[in-house]
This record gives structure tokens, sequence and C-alpha cells, in this order.
């Protein structure tokens, strides 16, 4: 009896050959940064839904649904609309939008009043999530404990960076700014921007700048993280967010946005400080 042969294309017992090939990620010629389109996706801790995370003009992540809806079905406080990768706070003239997520979001309260086309959307998104959480395959992320805002004398939580005579809001404590790049075995670098092999900044008191416009308020002493005195290499490496490694790497894409925001002294007044943090909780070198 001769055995009969396997395809190429099946195993031995005739189950077909399944092959996953590895899809390469390019970045576009045209995009504004070097950032990945596969690391600007995610999905909800609190819904489990898809999102897709752009950089606003006021250099913000903002999270929207990663479809397009009728523009007469949203109201235009949420009306977002991408040009040139960058995400848009208003329409753009078209009969399609973009909508953050957090406005169809199940788990949260919207902050504008829905139209029905989008109360049904919201619904339809509750029902997968509910599906979701009765079988197991998703496990909702507990509120945020609120905490007690620290006293100045702590380790700033969210410190005010001054890079290129710009000040900035950072994402979480300076020895906790994590580097953007993505390393060859396709993951986020591990590395902190703050690197003892790196001149580091120092800080100051300077004046918070409490105006906007022709309205003037008391002005204070605020600290912040001053790398005005650092190269401008240096300096474009801290607002790139990158690590000593990937600083100069230009081959390497980014795999996240960075978390800076501008600072505005009125909508970020609670994280301002009126003293030096304690020699303890400066970080590195600082």
């Amino acid at each position: 009896m001769c055995p009969t042969p396997s395809s190429p294309g099946c195993h031995w017992d005739g189950s077909p050959r399944i092959s996953h090939r590895p899809r390469p990620l390019r970045v576009a010629p045209t995009s504004p940064g070097r950032l990945l389109r596969a690391g600007g996706r995610g999905r909800c801790r609190r819904c489990s839904h898809r999102l897709d995370l752009y950089q606003s003009t006021d250099q913000r992540t903002v999270a929207l649904h990663p479809a397009e809806l009728a523009a007469a079905h949203v109201p235009a406080s949420c009306r977002w609309h991408l040009s040139g990768g960058i995400a848009h706070p208003h329409g753009d003239g078209s009969a399609w939008c973009r909508i953050p997520h957090a406005v169809l979001c199940p788990a949260r309260t919207p902050a504008c009043l829905l139209s029905p086309p989008l109360e049904a959307a919201r619904r339809q998104l509750a029902v997968q999530t509910r599906r979701l959480i009765d079988t197991g395959a998703f496990h909702p992320a507990p509120p945020p404990v609120v905490s007690p805002l620290p006293d100045d004398s702590s380790r700033p939580g969210h410190p005010i960076v001054r890079i290129l005579l710009v000040r900035y809001l950072a994402p979480g404590p300076l020895d906790a700014i994590r580097c953007v790049a993505q390393t060859r075995h396709r993951h986020r670098c591990s590395q902190q921007v703050l690197t003892p092999q790196r001149p580091a900044g120092r800080w100051t008191l300077a004046a918070s700048g409490l105006r906007r416009g022709q309205l003037t308020l008391p002005d204070t002493l605020m600290a912040l993280y001053d790398l005005t005195h650092l190269p401008y290499a240096e300096q474009l490496r801290w607002r790139s967010q990158r690590c000593s490694v990937h600083a100069t790497a230009a081959s390497a894409p980014d795999l996240a946005l960075a978390s800076w925001q501008v600072f505005d002294p009125l909508l970020h007044a609670t994280h301002i400080r009126t003293r030096l943090p304690h020699p303890a909780h400066q970080g590195q070198r600082g």
C-alpha cells in the first residue's frame, strides 16, 4: 500500500497549514512624527472597546472612536477631524466626523447631550461590554482612588519642566518618564528619560504667570525643573521623550505618543508647587 503524500499546504493528517506572516510596520513619509500607527491604538480599560490615539493641536493625547459618524448626529462641541495625523477639535465641513471615545464609553457619563443615534451606539457598546464581563473575557479596571494632593515638600507627581523656553506638564515623576521608542523586538523601550549618564536639569523657582488675555491674577513663585541650560540636542531628547540610547536613533520609530502637555497656569493650577522638592525627591542629580 502506497502512502498518500501530503500537499505542501497541509499537515500530515490533512489539516490546513496556517502560516502567520509578520506584518511590517512603517512610518508614513508624510507623518509629522515617527509614531507607528499600530502604536496609536489601544483598548479602553473601562469598557474594553478599541480606540485610536492621536495627538491634538495642543500636544495632548486624544482617544477617538475608531469609526466615523455622521456630523449631523454629533454635537458641535464633540466633533473632531484628522488632518496630517493631527486631531483638530472641530469639524472640517464634511458630512462625517470623529468623536471622542469618552462620549460613547458606557462606563462614563457623557459630558454633552447625545442624539438618538449616539444613544443607540452607546447602548450597543454597553451590551458588548456586558457580554465580555459575563463570559469572563474582560475585567474592568477598578475606579481610580482619589488621594489627597501631596504637600509642597514631597515628590512632585506631575512636575513642571521648562524645555526650549516652553513650560510643559510632565506625565509623571521625573524618574518615571519612560522612553517612547521601539526596540528591535518591537516592544516599547523600558529605559527612562532621566539617566545618570546625561546632564540633569536643576530645580528653580519662577513666576507662575497666572495671566490669560486681559485676566491678571496674583502672581506666585512655583517650582519647575529647568532644562534650558542644557545643549539644544539634549533638550530635544527630553521633548521627544527618548532615552540616551534612542536619542540619535533616527531609524527607531515611536511606539507611543510623547505625554508632555503645554503648561497652562489656570488649567494646571493644582500641580503648582510653591516650594522646591526635598533633596530626597529631586530625582537623580537634580
